[in-house]
């Protein structure tokens, strides 16, 4: 099993669907990688050489940002829009949709929960 950007790969699949498992690598960003390592993309992982894995995991810290450091990064830019109080960070901090979309109905994955409002009739 490689281990790349401190994500455990897995063996048995493709390469270009394993580096998808790393968090900021996805199908395109993994393609684009393996071609750029002349790397054949039916390969699989458990079929890779280890100075092939050593070239990816250079290629990825070297050019992408990726798991710890992206997350922090997106945290980072939601903390600052929630502590400038514009709009966009007032709907965070609220937990409501941030990209415009409607609130009266649906919503319920930012929302959470429907909570039932007693005494509400008609």
């Amino acid at each position: 099993m490689a281990r790349i950007a401190g994500v455990n790969i897995p063996s048995n699949k493709r390469v270009e669907i394993a580096l998808t498992y790393i968090h900021g690598i996805g199908r395109t960003t993994a393609r684009r990688i393996i071609d750029q390592l002349a790397i054949t993309p039916e390969r699989r992982v458990q079929d890779l050489t280890d100075q092939e894995v050593v070239q990816i995991r250079e290629t990825i810290d070297r050019e992408h940002t990726v798991e710890g450091d992206l997350r922090r990064e997106t945290a980072m830019n939601i903390k600052r829009l929630m502590d400038l109080a514009c709009y966009r960070g007032l709907r965070h901090r609220r937990g409501l949709p941030v990209r415009g979309q409607r609130t009266h109905t649906n919503a319920r994955t930012r929302k959470g929960k429907a909570k039932p409002i007693a005494g509400k009739k008609k």
